[in-house]
């Protein structure tokens, strides 16, 4: 690179203010699994969310993300300020939280309609459908006062009858959450069950995005619904985001600069097309500004930039579950091997992390270490332990085949492992594959695209239940870092066997239910982190899935010449494309 191009890249020539203009250019194989806010949890769905939602509350972007407190701490989006007790905001006792909401944050309708209160709780009464939930349902029913029985009457509602639009909807508006009150269009009332120090995290997330009336016709996450998306962010849908090529974003007319201070709108527009490249085409492409950023293509877009195209932004404290192998728990595959302790403790006996670790190594400049408990380093509740120790994280093939020798299978099983279809992660099964092949364990592989592996596939409990699948290997970021006790505990682990689960081996064990109950009651910090601790223990005894690394929850890093201001977001694990801007000087 030379001089004059390394100043553009850095601003030392003064052009640090933002352009305006142009389409910013987003290649990779795979769509995202959700549109809908009531079910979309996957990164993919998260990144093209951030331009077309808003929440209450939301993450700004920041370059130094070993800032806990400028990284991880929401800031004030549709709420127009942050509550506090020394503000109003929070009652003295904690349970209490009013919330104002900033004018002109308005819905992409015709003539463009102001997000209100109302808007904010049916967003939040359509989480727990019986069609596309969210995954994250439990942080809602165990915080909000009166959920949990809206949740529970909502599931006996439609137990073994069709849902319809026209159903869901009016159970949604004929039934109230005691928790949460509009006292006007622009002011909200929540009411906890306990005082919850990570209830601005909770609010924080896309479940808690507001949905328009209009929503009301169509079932969640329908074609219909997604043909008929309505943006309240700086941009909105061109084209469908069911094409199978391509998905096109355009700005939003009805968004207001002056109502947004987390996002902007510098682009005219935003291209993704969905295809399937080789890491080094890839690459050729981004360097060329043929395409700006690598989307959900793991592997392009995490590798290591040159040392001359851009400094790698400070890491933050936190790592990733990535990746893991989760058991379903629901197979008779094989006689019911899954359901049998010996079995998993034998597989997490025989898996080699390090080669594993080696295979990841691709993805240079990102650490990542040998993971021997289900809450990673970073995150409330890890403490170091090692229930199935090998010598240097290599596998003990001799204790595994003897444990699986004393669970009756001692002349070797076939298990089917669900495998995302992309070379990396086939890399990766293939790696725990050999491991288990030297110990008597087959592996069968049924490939998907790496979309419809979380949103369609394992989030999708009939397809544990049918024994579709027996091992998979996704990975988990925490939802948020800091006081982030519940946020790899009860999505994963906490029971929930609905549409939209993240729990997708279907692990159901009540005592670990109640202590996460316990721990989330617990108000004082030190004694909630022990508690946490305490499930650790307890899970790692059930051995409903076997950590594999510890991967520093790093985001991607590689980009074209002309994207400036690439900044990134933890919780969408991506740049913040509300924030980027293209020179094109370099196009």
């Amino acid at each position: 690179m030379n001089k004059a191009l390394r100043d553009i890249e850095f601003g030392e020539q003064g052009n640090t203010a933002p352009e305006t203009g142009g389409v910013l250019e987003l290649l990779g194989p795979g769509g995202p699994d959700h549109i809908d806010t009531a079910s979309a949890y996957y990164a993919t769905s998260g990144q093209i969310l951030r331009a077309l939602t808003r929440q209450l509350f939301a993450y700004p972007a920041t370059h130094d993300l070993s800032d806990a407190v400028k990284a991880f701490t929401p800031a004030a989006d549709i709420a127009e300020t942050i509550p506090t007790t020394e503000n109003g905001g929070i009652s003295a006792d904690g349970r209490v939280v009013t919330i104002k909401l900033r004018e002109g944050v308005r819905w992409d309708t015709t003539p463009p309609r102001e997000v209100t209160a109302e808007d904010i709780i049916r967003g939040l009464k359509r989480l727990p459908n019986p069609v596309s939930s969210a995954g994250a349902l439990h942080y809602f029913t165990s915080t909000i006062d009166g959920y949990a029985d809206y949740a529970a009457a909502y599931e006996a509602a439609f137990e073994g009858k069709p849902a319809t639009a026209a159903g869901l909807a009016d159970f949604q508006n004929s039934h109230e959450i005691a928790g949460l009150e509009a006292l006007d269009d622009k002011t909200l009332r929540v009411t906890l069950v306990t005082p919850a120090n990570d209830i601005l995290n909770i609010l924080a997330m896309g479940f808690a995005s507001p949905a328009p009336v209009e929503y009301d016709a169509y079932l969640p996450d329908s074609p219909e619904m997604r043909a008929n998306h309505v943006s309240n962010g700086p941009y909105r849908f061109a084209s469908s985001p069911d094409d199978p090529e391509e998905i096109r974003l355009e700005r939003n007319p009805a968004w207001l600069q002056d109502s947004d201070p987390i996002r902007q709108q510098n682009l005219d527009g935003i291209r993704i097309r969905i295809k399937r490249e080789t890491p080094e085409t890839l690459r050729g492409m981004i360097d060329r500004s043929e395409a700006d950023l690598a989307w959900s293509f793991t592997v392009v877009s995490w590798a290591k930039p040159e040392p001359e195209r851009i400094e790698f932004p400070r890491s933050y404290p936190g790592f990733a579950l990535n990746p893991y192998l989760v058991f379903n728990m629901h197979s008779q595959n094989a006689g019911g091997a899954i359901g049998n302790l010996n079995v998993r403790q034998a597989i997490a006996y025989a898996v080699d992390k390090v080669a594993i670790s080696d295979i990841l190594s691709v993805m240079q400049g990102v650490p990542n270490k040998p993971l021997h408990s289900a809450i990673p380093p970073g995150s409330t509740g890890h403490r170091p332990f090692n229930p199935y120790p090998s010598e240097g994280d290599r596998g003990d093939r001799e204790k595994a085949r003897e444990l699986l020798s004393e669970a009756g299978y001692g002349d070797g099983i076939e298990l089917i492992a669900a495998v995302r279809d992309v070379k990396l992660h086939l890399d990766v099964m293939g790696s725990v594959a050999r491991d288990l092949e030297a110990c008597g364990i087959r592996l069968r592989f049924e490939k998907y695209s790496q979309a419809d592996y979380y949103g369609s596939f394992l989030s999708t409990p009939d397809n544990a239940r049918s024994s579709r699948w027996d091992i998979a290997e996704p990975g988990w970021t925490p939802d948020w870092f800091g006081n982030n006790g519940r946020s790899i505990v009860q999505p994963m682990f906490q029971t929930n066997n609905k549409p939209g689960t993240t729990n997708y081996g279907g692990y159901s064990n009540p005592d670990v239910d109640r202590m996460i109950a316990e721990a989330l009651r617990e108000s004082d910090l030190e004694k909630a982190e022990a508690l946490w601790h305490e499930i650790d223990i307890a899970l790692m005894k059930d051995l409903p899935i076997v950590p594999i690394l510890a991967f520093a929850a790093m985001t991607s890093r590689y980009h074209s010449p002309r994207v400036r201001n690439a900044v990134h977001v933890p919780q969408i694990e991506f740049f913040d494309i509300t924030n980027l801007w293209l020179d094109r000087r370099m196009s």
